[in-house]
């Protein structure tokens, strides 16, 4: 578990932090119920739902881990109010996906989902952005299973909730609905400069349309 960076840290000052956030030293390990065991011969990332072509496309760990690695130097803003600043992540950017199994042109979101059917919705603009990526590494080393090993999605400019742990799958969606932290009163958005947290903060058109 990681302990809060007192501002008198050297360095402190240099990182400026969403509103209610404090800076993080170290990385504490949050996550919701069991940690999965990694089988890698079972293992498998799907992208389906309102693909151009109609068609489930699958990879397998060798064959995603083979896919092309980049690296982005992102925040992670976690909602509990810590925030780690200037980590190096390292994976497959989801552009790369979106350029391997395209979108139909109606798709407007996307629900990322993970083990023990664990999900989290993103619009589309989010998940296609240049710093999206789903993380294999961190600090140039691989990911702990504690911290989403093999797999987890990173979305710097949203609360660490939209980037889950474990991730094996991604469906594109034409229209809007809540992911599992949003159905529990989460914000559908999940903004950490506009301090979007809970759900009862939404204003019109945040939200799935009922």
């Amino acid at each position: 578990m990681g302990q809060p960076v007192s501002r008198d840290f050297p360095g402190a000052e240099q990182f400026e932090l969403p509103p209610g956030q404090r800076l993080q030293r170290g990385w504490p390990v949050t996550h919701y119920g069991p940690v999965p065991k990694f089988k890698p011969d079972r293992w498998e990332f799907r992208v389906f739902g309102a693909t151009a072509d109609g068609e489930k496309h699958c990879w397998n760990h060798e064959e995603f881990t083979a896919l092309p690695f980049e690296s982005v130097v992102a925040d992670l803003h976690c909602v509990t109010k810590f925030s780690m600043p200037g980590a190096e992540w390292g994976g497959v950017l989801a552009r790369t996906v979106l350029e391997l199994a395209p979108p139909a042109p109606q798709v407007t979101h996307v629900m990322v989902w993970a083990e023990y059917g664990f999900s989290s919705n993103l619009r589309l603009a989010d998940f296609a952005s240049e710093r999206t990526v789903f993380a294999t590494h961190q600090g140039g080393e691989l990911l702990t299973a504690e911290h989403g090993f093999p797999l987890r999605l990173v979305v710097p400019h949203l609360y660490a909730w939209k980037g889950p742990k474990w991730v094996r799958g991604v469906e594109y969606m034409t229209a809007d609905r809540r992911g599992f932290w949003e159905e529990r009163g989460y914000h559908n958005i999940g903004d950490p400069w506009r301090e979007q947290r809970y759900s009862y903060q939404e204003e019109p058109g945040d939200g799935p349309e009922i």
